[in-house]
């Protein structure tokens, strides 16, 4: 698993392999965050390493909260990917998909199972 952020203003969706499956480390970064001014609300599943944090904008901003997660250990922002980034991994990553499977019905096709065919499609 690796470090993920998602940044709407007012919520915070952050990811970390650091906190998963460790409810001790998933309590501290609770109470770190829970007495921040201007957090409203702090959901962490140990389960998946995520951690949810609702703020109100006029009194904190998201990078505040990042830089206590990271002053704390708790996230490493070089090694995050962003929302944008993990779905675009997802598209190439099912492009790539959906062109082998295309590709492999043509050349099934083709071939229709000779060796032959496919010397003579060569040539």
């Amino acid at each position: 698993m690796s470090h993920y952020i998602h940044d709407i203003p007012g919520r915070l969706r952050v990811r970390t392999p650091v906190i998963q499956r460790n409810p001790h480390l998933a309590q501290e970064v609770y109470g770190l965050l829970a007495v921040l001014r201007g957090i409203e609300s702090v959901t962490v599943k140990v389960v998946t390493g995520s951690i949810v944090i609702h703020y109100d904008l006029k009194i904190i901003r998201s990078r505040e909260i990042i830089a206590a997660l990271t002053h704390g250990g708790y996230f490493d922002p070089g090694k995050a990917i962003t929302h944008d980034d993990y779905l675009h991994a997802a598209c190439v990553k099912t492009g790539n998909i959906v062109w082998k499977a295309f590709f492999g019905v043509f050349v099934d096709t083709a071939l229709e199972g000779s060796a032959l065919s496919f010397v003579a499609i060569l040539l």
